[in-house]
């Protein structure tokens, strides 16, 4: 065999098999579509983030574009959080964009020595009627 005739027929594989694909879905077992089928992601940009609070040390809530809110938990969290005058420093490397907890590269700083370093154990985008629940002293 030829190359030419190599490559046309991994082509006419890989036709073959983009097009079985709709149909062998369609016949999938309803269970099997409920594992294939993954939640919508929702992302956001580091550079829309507008703001932040943290009701105790475990919890962050991040303001984004002004009008959503994220809860973040944290898996070994820090009374830092909570006291006043600290900041929260993100680093960011490549894209600023965060979908999942490993985009977070978060710092607590009191602005004049080490800046402690928190890590993200789940994002979770709230809804206005969960933001709504949240005490005002604790809104971002």
């Amino acid at each position: 065999m030829n190359v030419k005739s190599m490559i046309r027929a991994g082509l006419m594989t890989t036709a073959l098999l983009a097009a079985s694909a709709p149909a062998l879905a369609a016949n999938a077992p309803d269970d099997a579509k409920d594992a294939v089928a993954k939640p919508a992601r929702s992302c956001f940009y580091l550079s829309d983030w507008d703001g932040w609070s943290a009701p105790d040390r475990d919890t962050l809530y991040l303001r984004v574009r002004n009008r959503d809110v994220y809860q973040v938990e944290l898996s070994h969290g820090t009374s830092q959080l909570t006291s006043p005058g600290v900041h929260l420093v993100s680093i960011v490397r490549g894209i600023d964009s965060v979908c999942n907890p490993l985009d977070l590269d978060l710092r607590v700083s009191d602005g004049f020595g080490f800046a402690m370093p928190i890590m993200a154990k789940s994002i979770t985008k709230l809804s206005a009627e969960q933001v709504a629940a949240i005490p005002k002293k604790d809104r971002p």
